[in-house]
């Protein structure tokens, strides 16, 4: 049988959005996760759709099942830790691949496979979601103003309307980037910054003030390589979280559960931090409890007549009906799905491996984004 779409982390927070919004959407989607709990609404939602059980760590079951799968593009939304395989697989079978991002030395094995994605007549995107992802495209959008780059400040900034704690995008990348080292380039010179030693606080519009920390981020290095032309000296890439979920996630890595070296229990090892994803997608949503973004990315330098020039894009994420229970994880998910189905309509021509500002067309992009409800602003005014 054959299939428009092959979701690998189906069951995951990102996994469940994207299989949604594709089904709704009348594709037929093959599903496939370590765990079956937490595709089982979508599978009843829609019946006929197949579920299987993948175990990324066994690469040469993996291979075999892509292979058998027929899907021309494959989606995937597990842990960034297998998109290196996911890509080797996918260029082998003959199947475009979009994925939701990785660190950056992942990022470069990704991208470094262009020319081979190029050969074989095949699209791979790495980032698809919301930074990266949606901050890479209004990034792209932005440049048209510039002959000079000088500064790229991004970020995202979230809020909820009630003060507990909800598990934020992945709980594994949060903890990463809130102890990783932050590599931010100043003045041309690539430094690494601990993300503890560089709180700041930053008024954010529909969000207020919140503390922000430089974290490591994908988009640091993809914009260095994609701008380079502009003379670009400065990206900074800012987290921003509220307070009531930061004290949380700091408690967390105090105790040790975002460690992801294995420890031996009983007959086998388990790794801290995926004992704790488990536990964690167990925790309930207070009821009537929403969450908003602000997806932001700032550039200053000059325009094509030399002048001074600042451009301040933001994308506004606001509950939306229907998807309360994602919270703001509508806007990785969203965006997935949105560039895989552009891949598959002809819209996206590019071929090649890259991040997404290399090959999503702006204004496409933004028009389907607004279908969904986010609104994306250039200097306040709403652009799509």
């Amino acid at each position: 049988m054959k299939f428009d779409y092959l979701i690998i982390g189906s069951s995951g927070l990102q996994g469940r959005i994207v299989t949604r919004d594709l089904l709704e959407s009348g594709h037929k989607v093959y599903c496939a996760d370590l765990y079956k709990e937490g595709s089982e609404k979508n599978l009843a939602n829609f019946p006929g759709t197949p579920f299987s059980v993948l175990d990324l760590r066994k690469y040469e079951e993996v291979k075999e099942f892509i292979k058998g799968i027929e899907a021309p593009v494959v989606i995937n939304c597990a842990e960034g830790d297998w998109n290196h395989d996911i890509y080797k697989i996918c260029l082998e079978a003959g199947r475009h691949v979009v994925d939701l991002g990785s660190d950056i030395p992942m990022t470069k094995l990704q991208t470094a496979m262009s020319d081979d994605f190029k050969k074989a007549g095949l699209v791979a995107i790495t980032g698809c979601g919301s930074t990266p992802g949606i901050n890479n495209v209004m990034m792209k959008y932005a440049s048209q103003f510039f002959k000079e780059i000088d500064t790229i400040e991004l970020g995202f900034a979230w809020d909820s309307n009630i003060k507990k704690f909800v598990v934020p995008f992945s709980i594994e990348s949060v903890l990463e980037e809130l102890s990783d080292p932050a590599a931010v380039l100043e003045n041309g010179q690539w430094f690494e910054k601990t993300p503890k030693d560089t709180e700041v606080i930053k008024e954010i519009r529909e969000i207020g003030a919140q503390k922000f920390y430089l974290v490591r981020h994908p988009e640091t290095y993809t914009f260095s390589e994609d701008y380079k032309e502009y003379n670009l000296k400065n990206i900074r890439f800012y987290a921003g979280f509220p307070d009531h979920s930061l004290e949380a996630l700091h408690k967390i890595l105090e105790l040790g559960f975002g460690e992801k070296k294995p420890l031996p229990f009983e007959k086998t090892e388990i790794r801290p931090v995926d004992a704790l994803t488990r536990i964690l997608t167990r925790l309930p949503r207070p009821e009537n409890y929403t969450e908003k973004e602000n997806l932001w990315v700032e550039v200053s330098g000059k325009d094509k007549e030399g002048n001074i020039k600042i451009v301040k894009m933001e994308c506004i994420v606001p509950p939306l009906p229907g998807w309360g229970d994602d919270g703001c994880n509508i806007d990785t998910g969203f965006p997935a799905s949105i560039i895989a189905q552009m891949i598959t309509d002809g819209r996206i021509t590019a071929r090649g491996s890259f991040a997404p500002d290399l090959a999503v067309p702006t204004d496409e992009f933004f028009k389907e984004l607004k279908k969904k409800g986010l609104t994306v602003f250039q200097d306040g005014a709403p652009i799509n």
